[in-house]
């Protein structure tokens, strides 16, 4: 498939001096025209400098959360294909040339699989701390996912006043437009768990979020109680 701008691969990022480089260089590794961008949110240690560094278009802003950072990736993004990608997680070989292979002229998201994997510097005693999924699954806003630029111009940015559940509620409009998506079941992302991902100390949130995202989708049909 010959583009006419390369892939945007955007990464949210607070305080990722640890696997910031890793991820970069999975995204390097695809043979794929790239530009990586590197959204700071806030960031108290040297992300920036780090990700200036390894060559990424970078970005600071005050700590604001995950969606105003990928809402700022997006804006100053200018590739014909979008990957939103976590700082501490790695792209397969060879994912974007699957990922763009799998999206036909019709197809607004590709979405594939993810699978866990435990952070190689743990200890024993930490590993067992974790529960890697056995099985590969989906995963919205991870590298699992590949948007075409035109899908947002329907589905606009990202609710920046949802303190989480931001997925959810990206994944429930996408659903209300008739966003056009194709599912290929293979793996393109690995994501790492450690003692400090995101998703375990937000896990409550999450859930408080989805139901906010939900409730709002119920009442917009009218189905209010």
């Amino acid at each position: 498939m010959k583009m006419k701008r390369p892939v945007s691969v955007i990464i949210p990022c607070r305080n990722g001096t640890n696997y910031l480089s890793e991820a970069v260089a999975s995204v390097r590794g695809q043979g794929i025209e790239t530009e990586i961008i590197v959204v700071d949110d806030g960031s108290t240690d040297a992300t920036a400098e780090l990700a200036r560094s390894l060559g990424c278009r970078v970005f600071v802003q005050p700590a604001s959360g995950p969606s105003r950072a990928r809402n700022l990736g997006l804006q100053m993004s200018r590739g014909d294909f979008v990957m939103f990608l976590d700082h501490d997680d790695v792209l397969a070989d060879g994912a974007l040339a699957t990922m763009l292979a799998a999206a036909e002229s019709q197809i607004d998201i590709v979405a594939s699989r993810l699978r866990d994997f435990v952070s190689p510097e743990l200890s024993e005693a930490q590993a067992a701390m974790l529960q890697p999924r056995e099985a590969a699954y989906g995963g919205l806003l991870t590298g699992a996912y590949l948007f075409r630029r035109g899908a947002f111009e329907e589905l606009g940015s990202f609710n920046e006043e949802l303190p989480s559940g931001e997925c959810v509620d990206f994944l429930l409009r996408c659903r209300a437009v008739g966003t056009r998506l194709r599912q290929i079941e293979a793996i393109t992302c690995h994501r790492r768990l450690h003692l400090d991902n995101t998703g375990r100390h937000r896990r409550e949130a999450e859930h408080k979020g989805y139901a906010a995202s939900l409730r709002a989708r119920l009442l917009s049909r009218g189905h209010k109680r």
